[in-house]
């Protein structure tokens, strides 16, 4: 259901509260349904529920919607005084979050409350479903959850990104949406590739390699990415780099880096500000495999090398990487295989220009381009069932 049709609909204003967050992966598809919402009629209200602490209660006031934190926290597994201490605190802090949610709920009287994953989604939810309130949420993974499988049975309408989802929720519910993502990310045209060389790739000319660890960064990437450097770029000649290398990582890079004045041919950076540009630009991705970040290279039309993360619940990432794999719109290194083989693979694959080809274009025909407006509309139909 593309936006048009949705203006195009008889939609009353409503009131809608979105609960979810903790990473990237959840705020930016809760974002970019509360965008749709807001162009399919901008008198509809919207209220965001996160995690106190969490990326979410900064993340969401900039994209210019207001948020109520819960005092919830997630449990850790690693073991150590801290995360004894945060796990043993869990179970009060989810009760007392529960009936702040329910205060909430009353004060804010949505007429649909959304959940987009994560710990924090979990009290809004309960408490919405417990109160009669039509609740809705989104899957972004290929394997769900454990929040939103424990949600399941309790929701009216679930909207996945994969196929297969059955065996997590009642068919019945289950809705095919796919994963929405940021307005600007797109296939790019010849203006928007000269745009992102004048912005992040200094040669034109060159292949164009984009190294993406999400804001945090990611250890694996940075890793491989240092022992091809201290290799001293082997097959490296006529290749940029453009390398997000993560907040958390940039100043360790900093320091690496002023031991190799002479790679030239890498930029690399903390943080990349116009992700359309640096997808634009790039013949070829190196990503972890997050919902959200697979999603945007569909959109985008790209050849990605995924390197899913063995730090997720359930492995979530090789699922999620295997869905393009297995329809050759992707290729998977292993984590354990990365350092020693990431970079000769990307090398040889980018020269490859039939393969690139044949890659991005089954990744374009992945994309769900209308995924958020899809899922709006089902929030509208839930509006009108009352």
């Amino acid at each position: 259901m593309t936006l048009n049709i949705l203006k195009k609909m008889d939609n009353k204003s409503i009131r809608v509260i979105i609960s979810g967050g903790g990473t990237g992966g959840h705020i930016f598809p809760a974002v970019s349904i509360a965008n749709a919402l807001k162009d399919s009629n901008p008198e509809n209200e919207i209220l965001f529920v996160g995690a106190k602490g969490k990326m979410e209660m900064e993340k969401v006031p900039s994209a210019g919607y207001p948020i109520k934190g819960l005092p919830i926290v997630g449990i850790q597994r690693q073991l150590n005084i801290k995360n004894i201490v945060n796990d043993l605190s869990a179970p009060f802090k989810l009760v007392y979050s529960y009936f702040l949610a329910k205060k909430i709920l009353r004060e804010f009287k949505p007429d649909v409350a959304v959940g987009v994953g994560g710990y924090a989604s979990a009290p809004l939810l309960f408490a919405a479903s417990s109160m009669g309130i039509p609740c809705l949420i989104q899957e972004q993974n290929g394997f769900a959850g454990l929040t939103n499988k424990m949600l399941g049975k309790r929701v009216d309408k679930i909207c996945v990104a994969y196929e297969g989802m059955e065996r997590f929720f009642p068919k019945e519910k289950i809705t095919f949406t796919g994963n929405p993502i940021r307005k600007e990310i797109r296939r790019s045209d010849a203006a928007m590739k000269v745009e992102a060389c004048n912005l992040y790739y200094k040669d034109p000319a060159k292949k164009h390699i984009f190294i993406v660890g999400g804001s945090l960064g990611s250890g694996t990437l940075n890793k491989a990415m240092k022992k091809w450097i201290s290799d001293g770029c082997p097959g490296g000649d006529g290749i940029e780099i453009l390398w997000q290398c993560g907040k958390y990582y940039k100043e360790g890079i900093d320091s690496f880096m002023k031991g190799y004045p002479d790679a030239k041919n890498i930029i690399w950076s903390d943080f990349i500000k116009r992700m359309d540009l640096a997808y634009a630009g790039a013949d070829l991705v190196i990503t972890r495999s997050g919902a959200s970040s697979i999603s945007e290279i569909c959109a985008a039309g790209k050849a990605a090398i995924f390197v899913p993360s063995p730090n997720v619940a359930e492995d979530h990432q090789t699922h999620n990487a295997m869905a393009l794999v297995r329809k050759g719109a992707g290729l998977l290194v292993k984590d354990s295989e990365a350092v020693e083989n990431l970079m000769k693979s990307a090398l040889d694959t980018v020269r490859n220009d039939l393969l690139v080809k044949d890659i991005e274009d089954k990744a374009f025909c992945m994309a769900k381009l209308d995924a958020a407006e899809a899922i709006v509309g089902e929030i509208y139909k839930l509006t009108r069932k009352q």
